[in-house]
């Protein structure tokens, strides 16, 4: 039996059949309700495989979910807004999501929490810092061969760039990165995070009608979200430095 299973790839099936057959005998399972349990268990091990594989190749630094995120925290956050982007009618429509404001605020939280709904809902998905888009890319000497890198990029329906003010791009990679909003405009939805301004952005690409020609498309069909709160890594810290001289401490 598991020959033909492996003839026909049903690998998923082959490791439940045994007891599927078990419960066919206890239960006079019909030949139409055995094949569709067959059927059902093979097709959920598809899945369930597939989406092990989105999630590998999407990169995130970690599992984080809209649910975990401290909103309370953050009342310059509408969390309705949020929870709307989580529908992913922007990921369909092929529309882009900015977060801005200062370190620690909760952006890189929120862009990744929106990649795990868009897993989850079966988009493909990939997850990059600028400097580590601005080291693939460097590590590619010919233009042509970076043109190729670059549609790795292009590829995904969800890509994220994080981080983009802490790296300052050269005039080469600054104009990899204007080729990829541009090729991706329209057809693939972006999420990205900065601490930067939109108008400190010539300075970030050296390049200001460059940085001009990125934000016109990048900013055409987008949602921006700009947050003024406090740190999360300083509200901890401080949590943890109290833990530390509480009257626990102490003793």
């Amino acid at each position: 039996m598991n020959d033909l299973l492996q003839a026909l790839h049903l690998k998923h099936v082959e490791k439940g059949l045994p007891d599927l057959m078990e419960q066919a005998r206890m239960h006079s399972l019909t030949y139409d309700a055995f094949l569709r349990r067959f059927l059902t268990m093979e097709v959920e091990g598809r899945k369930l495989a597939a989406a092990h594989t989105r999630l590998k190749a999407a990169k995130l630094p970690a599992r984080k979910t809209l649910e975990a995120f401290d909103f309370a925290f953050q009342p310059s956050i509408v969390e309705r807004q949020l929870w709307e982007l989580a529908e992913l009618s922007f990921v369909k429509t092929h529309q882009n999501v900015v977060f801005l404001g200062p370190p620690g605020v909760g952006k890189t939280h929120l862009a990744v929490a929106l990649a795990v709904k868009a897993l989850e809902a079966d988009y493909s998905v990939l997850f990059t810092t600028l400097a580590s888009l601005a080291e693939d890319l460097s590590s590619v000497p010919h233009p042509s061969l970076r043109r190729q890198r670059l549609r790795r990029y292009l590829t995904p329906r969800v890509l994220v760039i994080d981080e983009i003010g802490y790296t300052r791009l050269t005039a080469e990679l600054s104009h990899s990165l204007f080729e990829l909003v541009r090729d991706r405009y329209e057809k693939g939805a972006i999420i990205l995070t900065s601490n930067t301004s939109f108008v400190e952005w010539g300075s970030l690409l050296n390049d200001e009608v460059l940085a001009s020609a990125l934000l016109d498309r990048l900013l055409h069909h987008v949602e921006v979200i700009t947050i003024s709160g406090k740190s999360f890594r300083m509200k901890d810290r401080v949590a943890t430095e109290k833990s530390k001289t509480g009257p626990a401490a102490k003793q």
